[in-house]
């Protein structure tokens, strides 16, 4: 057992299946035009994969294969998508797989340029090289001094042949020949560094963005400047022109805001503020389209259209996860569809592992809608709440009133939502007498009926309220239900009982309806967080010792106690039917109890510490979010499509690390040939015949082998025809006739032979069978495995047939006799075949009982295995006693 344990390969139990809510990190976005299709495409880089979305609709089109590391850079041209890795760089075709892979670099690579049937590449080093796409071979390599001239950004002009311009931290711009290799001109600069390098839509000009926040329309052409920008918000992070007919330059800021140009009046016409809550990291005007597309390291991708008469944007489309780490997940429902995720940036959104396209966010909540409604939308920010912490949802009553009731941080009010309507609800429930602001809400829940919430404080109070009208129906306790701050509560899927626990580590049994106090029990440790399966009655506290206890609500008894973790334990859940406990640890680790054997049946480490896991209703999927990270990832339930073992995996068992799946389904190339390797735990458990020699074992044969052999005769009578078969009156289908040139019928054969006997030869039946000659055999060897083999293979007829064929008078002996009843004594000795031995001795008797006396050799056989064959009944018997005593004590007990 510890040996395949011990071989074990990541977690036997989850595979990593994909990412949700990821699409966009802070790498540049690319824009494609497909002239087969005839339209435009926006390419998004995720981690170590990219997406490929149809600006049309903004629907995913593909999810590239994943790459070894993150991408660091990306760039593209009409066929292939580049994504570079460190100091290696791939091609993709089709917007998925790898084609070609260039590498040659030493540090790395942070700029692509697409140069025809080449691509330019530039590293950290300033290295550039020029390969040749389809070759993978290098043809230019230019090494430039960092200190001298760090190349910050590259561009390749229109109508300039073979000719780069290549921008500088230091400030100066060059403009190289790459086909003779000669560096055309340098262009001074404005003594800051370059960060941006855009082509405007007239040719020889050229926008150079700096990190004193200036845009410089320069014609390179003469080294004249046009025009000057300056914008306050940091460096240029990002340029572009539309092409639409308007005059209009768009730069991108680090702070989020877009600024917006007017080339022919040289002054600025709008500001998208707060556009991005993070950099912009691209943003492209589609060519003669009134469209700007945008993204940034918020998790944002997100589309603009310009048809206003001020020649503002507004928001057209977009595609948008969490922009801070998450705080809490839960599935939400019962058909494993929809995962609910609150988040450090404020909001609760819904994601689907279905399809993106029913993923909705319920948005930020705000303290007051109407105020800002009245106010506008510009101090929305000071009104916002602060992040959900914890929330519960019920899905029963959904349609008629809010159905997720979530606490804040640092907030004494629970604010309600709506998941139909997607927005925050009518009510912040909340005691009236209680004005203090140290007061915080810590644990919520919500009956299964949907129509209270209950609400612990970090006072120890805890509360009722109604989800309909938001009324207050009351409170555990006289004054305070815990002395210290309330750690979770749980109400049972009846509401019947709430369970409370708290701070000062007691755990507290109430009757729901009127608040009683019914049983309380002091815990080894004060808790963290407590989780109860409504199904089973199973209620899991996860202690500040590490440990977890597994309590059940009916006898109100500590049935499980498990230890391990070496961290904080962050959460629990139950798998569907109550069988398994998985619990996530800030030691990095995921681990599954099994709980009607109460040991650890898998655990694999992961590179970030998880944060929350929850297992969805249908068993399907585990998710789990994780510290600094924007993304929910699924796991798959290996035990619904594969042969699982789960064997208790040893004390000193070192879990592997897994790595967290990427947005595209995993596919598992090196798992695979793995697997060819017998272990211990894939190996195939195939039962002996026999498992033990005390054991009376039993045939693998039907019944219908067996069981109606003392009734054959009557079988016979009832399937015995009634009259005759009728011989049919029409000619053969196929008349016979002789082969040759003229076909000819062929006359019927006549029995030309006067002197063949119609008498049946009676030496032909006078041969003795294959199990008479094996009977025989055994008589001499004492061996009869071959016998009984041949008796098995036969059917009920057949086995009639030869055991009537032992007595002398239909050619048998009774030498054949005695050798069938050691038969029978060698299969009740060895206690194998009982049931079969049964029936053949029992169909023996019965044929031949008038033989049997007048043989003394015969009864003395029969003297002998009577006595086996009562002794070996007694000894049944008993066991069969006792097991229905056992069940009727089981059935009558009150346990």
């Amino acid at each position: 057992m510890e040996r395949g344990a011990g071989h074990r390969t990541g977690s036997a139990l989850f595979a990593g299946f994909r990412a949700l809510g990821l699409f966009s990190t802070d790498i540049p976005h690319v824009v494609r035009f497909s002239a087969l299709k005839r339209r435009f495409y926006v390419t998004t880089c995720v981690g170590k994969s990219f997406h490929t979305y149809d600006v049309q609709k903004l629907s995913l089109v593909a999810v590239s294969n994943s790459l070894p590391q993150d991408i660091c850079c990306m760039a593209a041209d009409g066929r292939l998508v580049f994504a570079a890795y460190g100091n290696v760089f791939s091609a993709f075709a089709r917007n998925k797989e790898v084609v070609h892979t260039f590498k040659g670099h030493k540090a790395e690579i942070h700029l692509l340029q697409p140069f025809g049937d080449h691509i330019i590449s530039v590293d950290t080093d300033s290295i550039l090289i020029i390969w040749h796409i389809y070759s993978e071979e290098e043809y230019l390599q230019l090494t430039f001094d960092k200190s001298v001239f760090k190349i910050s950004a590259i561009l390749h002009p229109s109508t300039y042949l073979n000719k780069i311009l290549l921008g500088s931290e230091q400030g100066s711009l060059q403009l190289w020949n790459v086909k003779s290799n000669k560096l055309l001109y340098t262009f001074q600069g404005w003594k800051m560094g370059v960060t941006a390098l855009q082509q405007a839509p007239a040719v020889d000009v050229v926008a150079i963005g700096l990190m004193s926040g200036q845009v410089i329309i320069h014609n390179i052409k003469f080294d004249e400047t046009l025009m000057k920008f300056h914008q306050d918000w940091g460096p240029i992070t990002s340029i572009s022109f539309r092409t639409d007919g308007h005059p209009v330059m768009a730069a991108g800021s680090p702070c989020g805001h877009i600024g917006l140009w007017d080339l022919e009046d040289k002054k600025l016409i709008n500001q998208m503020r707060n556009a991005h809550s993070t950099a912009i990291a691209g943003l492209t005007f589609l060519h003669r389209e009134p469209l700007l597309v945008t993204n940034g390291a918020d998790n944002a991708l997100r589309i603009w259209i310009f048809d206003g008469p001020m020649g503002e944007g507004r928001l057209l489309r977009f595609r948008m996860g969490h922009s801070a780490p998450l705080t809490k997940i839960r599935y939400y429902g019962q058909n494993g569809q929809q995962i609910l995720s609150a988040s450090q940036d404020g909001t609760l959104q819904s994601f689907s592992t279905i399809h993106e396209k029913f993923n909705k966010s319920l948005g930020h909540g705000l303290v007051n809608k109407k105020r800002v409604k009245r106010k506008g939308l510009q101090n929305a920010m000071s009104v916002r709440l602060p992040p959900i912490t914890k929330f519960a949802a019920e899905e029963a009553r959904e349609s008629d009133w809010d159905s997720i009731i979530a606490c804040h941080q640092g907030k004494l009010s629970c604010s309600t939502w709506n998941y139909q309507k997607s927005t925050i609800g009518a009510y912040f429930l909340k005691p009236k007498e209680l004005k203090k602001d140290d007061i915080t809400a810590t644990a919520v829940d919500i009956t299964s009926c949907g129509n209270f919430a209950v609400i612990g404080l970090s006072s120890g109070t805890v509360d009722v309220y109604n989800m309909q009208s938001g009324i207050h129906r009351g409170s555990f306790g006289e004054d305070q239900a815990h002395k210290g701050s309330v750690r979770g509560v749980a109400v049972d899927g009846l509401n019947q009982l709430t369970i409370t626990t708290g701070s000062e580590g007691l755990l507290k049994f109430w009757n729901f309806k009127n608040k009683i106090l019914i049983h309380s029990m002091s815990l080894d440790s004060p808790p963290n967080m407590m989780l109860l399966h409504r199904d089973s009655g199973i209620l899991a506290l996860a202690l500040d010792d590490f440990t977890i206890s597994v309590l059940d609500i009916e006898t109100r008894k500590i049935v499980r106690e498990f230890s391990g973790h070496q961290g904080q334990i962050n959460d629990v859940t139950f798998s569907p039917d109550g069988r398994w406990l998985i619990t996530a640890s800030m030691d990095c680790s995921v681990r599954t109890w099994d709980l009607p054997s109460g040991c650890l049946i898998d655990s694999f480490l992961l590179d970030s510490a998880p944060l929350n896991v929850t297992m969805s209703p249908t068993g399907d999927f585990l998710a789990t979010s994780h510290v600094d990270h924007l993304g929910i990832y699924l796991w798959s339930n290996i035990s619904l499509y594969s042969v699982v073992s789960l064997r208790p995996l040893p004390t000193d068992y070192i879990p592997s690390v897994v790595m967290l799946p990427g947005t595209c389904q995993t596919q598992d190339v090196e798992l695979s040939e793995e697997t060819i390797e017998p272990s211990d735990e894939m190996i195939e458990y195939d039962s002996p015949e026999q498992l033990n020699e005390q054991l009376v074992t039993l045939s693998l044969l039907p019944e219908s082998r067996w069981k109606n052999l003392l009734n054959l005769d009557v079988i016979k009578k009832k399937n015995k025809p009634k009259e005759p078969p009728k011989v049919p009156k029409s000619a053969p289908f196929f008349i016979p006739t002789v082969p040759g040139l003229v076909p000819r019928y062929a006359p019927p054969e006549q029995n030309n032979d006067p002197h063949q006997s119609k008498v049946v030869n009676l030496g032909i039946l006078a041969q003795k069978s294959d199990f008479c000659l094996k009977l025989e055999e055994g008589l001499v060897n004492n061996k009869y495995e071959a016998a009984l083999n041949l008796l098995k293979e036969l059917g009920p007829s057949g086995i009639e047939t030869e055991l009537r064929s032992l007595s002398p008078d239909c050619g048998g002996s009774v030498e054949v006799m005695q050798s069938f009843l050691k038969m029978i004594e060698m299969m009740l000795d060895r206690k194998r075949d009982f049931e079969l031995a049964q029936a053949y001795l029992a169909l023996f008797l019965k044929l031949h009982l008038k033989m049997l006396p007048s043989e003394p050799v015969l009864l003395e056989e029969m003297t002998k295995l009577s006595s086996q064959v009562e002794e070996n009944w007694i000894h049944l018997q008993s066991l069969f006693n006792q097991s229905i005593c056992i069940l009727n004590y089981i059935k009558s007990a009150l346990l």
